[in-house]
């Protein structure tokens, strides 16, 4: 039996409620779906057995982690403007969340590196644009939030008719 896992940092009640704000804005300018769970995704891991959960488990174990503090930026989008497939909000320090990233890929055998790394959380996935110049005035635009990354889990995430199902299989510190 394989699971689809990946793994994040999570987004405090708070900012989630912020970002749920938010995705109100894109409602009537996009058939979109959006996210009701927030994290910041480190590594998605895809379809992996159970064998491959303990393995995991135990590279994780090894990371070094020290909590640190991250604020929300701006409001992006994949693979860019003129194309307008995700909607994202950026965070800084950057380089921290990809320090982490960096050692959680090195920590771990048999997956493929992610080269193209973007530290972000997910708004919504844009099925198609009604109004492009609608979201582009949105595009760039700041977001408020501060909150702080104590741990990162790994996480099973079951595809239902309601959108996904997450389990934590793991939390590190």
């Amino acid at each position: 039996m394989t699971m689809r896992c990946f793994i994040a940092i999570d987004v405090p009640e708070d900012i989630s409620d912020k970002l749920k704000e938010l995705q109100k804005k894109f409602e009537n300018l996009a058939s979109i779906t959006f996210p009701k769970i927030f994290h910041l995704t480190l590594k998605f891991l895809g379809e992996i057995s159970e064998e491959q959960i303990e393995e995991v488990r135990n590279s994780l174990r090894k990371v070094k982690f020290k909590p640190f503090n991250l604020e929300l930026t701006e409001i992006g989008s994949f693979p860019d403007d003129k194309r307008i497939n995700v909607l994202w909000i950026g965070v800084e320090p950057a380089d921290k969340v990809i320090e982490l990233q960096e050692e959680i890929e090195q920590n771990l055998n048999g997956f493929a590196r992610d080269l193209r790394f973007h530290p972000h959380i997910t708004i919504g996935r844009v099925k198609f644009v009604k109004d492009k110049e609608g979201i582009k005035r949105l595009l760039k635009r700041k977001v408020e939030g501060k909150f702080r990354a104590e741990n990162f889990r790994l996480i099973k995430s079951e595809l239902m008719p309601e959108g996904p199902k997450y389990t934590n299989l793991g939390v590190y510190s």
